[in-house]
């Protein structure tokens, strides 16, 4: 899987500077075990070109998967075309050019429209040529469809089915890019990761200022996110919103939002709550929640991420200038290492962290919170691994960073378990729209010590 760019016109050389790539040395790195290769194959002050793609391992791309005996990885050609997954892959390397920041004494070539052609391929797609035109050709370019030509020594067909695109246009090396990683996915109707309000964040930033004009802004959201619900959150007037008659994104709340409020509606409820600890607080969204509490008197925001911190130190301080706000404190710290700071905690707060733990790991992070911290209270959210099927997940989880996701069962009979060694009580609760079938998609425990027990 491949991508080309060929940049025409006054000052082309300066793609390189755009994608932080010097022309002479070839870039090579390894991305998700698979090996992403860019290097310039010319490069004039009047035209310059660069190829970029992914060296697949097979081997590499299944050996760590659960299925990994299934002859189907051997005859799926998916991995080896041009998708959301390459996307994933090249995403780094040209991230700069992406997000358009280069050094400073070349930001004014970011807006600068080139006489640019783009090509890339193979794409295993089941839409039309002439949808895949239709994709492309708002923008302005103009869109070749080439298949390749085959000689097979027996009577079966004398072109490939997998086809690759050509681009050609006046735009911006920053456009063509956001263009391609919103619309690339669009091609295989398929995303290799899990879906949720950040895929609609990352679609209204790449999209700034071209998808809110396009005549097929509706089937690109519907064939992005997949879910109704999430179209719905992406307020877009789609067909299937039409057909069904479904609510609107106004009436619709994220899984995100809903888990927040269960867990503060929860953090009210509990009769002691005088010093709150947020574990894996991130940039800090739950932590200044929890300082609107008006009985919370300490609120510590421990988070290993220093970029993530430094993000949730803005939030804070924005919301302390709000009134009655108790700013949370930032601690630099883990699940894996003891801080007797914690201790004696009223509540003691893991809000989808779990699952980001290997699985053997949790029982050393257990105890340390059960006998040296000893809250009052523990509050744990994850995932609920059923779940997935009302999402038609093809994935076996939700996110790639997970190590692990529990059905119902496993996760209460997980929590059970810690009542056996330690003096706490388990209340077992679903957050999100129940599935009759399945049950919530996100399920919480709180772990209440009982009293008298030291």
């Amino acid at each position: 899987m491949q991508l080309s760019m060929k940049v025409k016109g006054e000052g082309a050389e300066n793609v390189s500077r755009l994608i932080a790539k010097n022309p002479s040395n070839p870039y090579e790195r390894k991305e998700k075990g698979q090996n992403v290769r860019l290097a310039f194959t010319t490069f004039k002050s009047d035209e310059a070109e660069f190829i970029i793609y992914v060296d697949v391992d097979p081997i590499e791309l299944v050996k760590s998967g659960s299925n990994h005996f299934d002859i189907t990885h051997y005859i799926n050609d998916r991995e080896f075309a041009v998708s959301s997954l390459f996307c994933s892959y090249i995403r780094k390397a040209l991230g700069t050019a992406l997000n358009g920041k280069p050094k400073e004494e070349y930001s004014e070539w970011v807006h600068h429209a080139f006489n640019l052609e783009v090509s890339f391929g193979p794409i295993a797609s089941h839409l039309a040529d002439k949808r895949i035109q239709e994709l492309f050709e708002p923008m302005g370019y103009a869109v070749e469809i080439e298949r390749g030509n085959i000689d097979y020594t027996f009577d079966l067909k004398t072109r490939s089915t997998a086809r690759y695109v050509t681009l050609k246009g006046e735009v911006t090396v920053q456009q063509a890019l956001q263009h391609l990683f919103i619309l690339i996915p669009v091609l295989d109707n398929f995303k290799h990761y899990f879906l949720d309000e950040r895929e609609i964040e990352k679609i209204e930033r790449y999209g700034e200022g071209w998808l809110d004009s396009h005549p097929l802004k509706s089937y690109i959201y519907e064939q992005s996110l997949r879910f109704k619900d999430l179209v719905q959150q992406a307020n877009v007037a789609t067909n299937t919103e039409k057909k069904t008659n479904a609510h609107t994104a106004k009436d619709k709340i994220p899984l995100n939002e809903l888990r927040y409020q269960a867990i503060l509606k929860k953090v009210q409820s509990l009769p002691a709550k005088g010093k709150v600890v947020d574990f894996g607080s991130g940039e800090g969204k739950l932590a200044t929640r929890l300082g609107f509490i008006p009985t919370i008197g300490e609120i510590l925001a421990v988070e290993p991420s220093q970029s993530a911190q430094l993000k949730a130190l803005a939030r804070f301080e924005k919301a302390a200038a709000k009134p009655n706000f108790i700013q949370p404190r930032s601690v630099w710290g883990s699940l894996f290492y003891y801080d007797s700071q914690l201790q004696g905690a009223d509540i003691i707060i893991l809000c989808e962290v779990i699952e980001h733990i290997n699985e053997e790991r949790l029982p050393a992070i257990m105890k340390t919170i059960f006998a040296l911290y000893q809250p009052k209270s523990l509050i744990v959210t994850t995932p609920n691994q059923e779940y997935n099927a009302v999402y038609q997940m093809n994935e076996a989880m939700r996110h790639a960073d997970h190590r692990f996701e529990w059905s119902r069962q496993e996760f209460v009979s997980w929590c059970e378990a810690w009542t056996y060694d330690f003096p706490y009580s388990i209340t077992i609760e679903g957050i999100g729209e129940e599935s009759d079938e399945y049950g919530a998609p996100t399920q919480m425990c709180t772990f209440e010590r009982k009293e008298g027990d030291n």
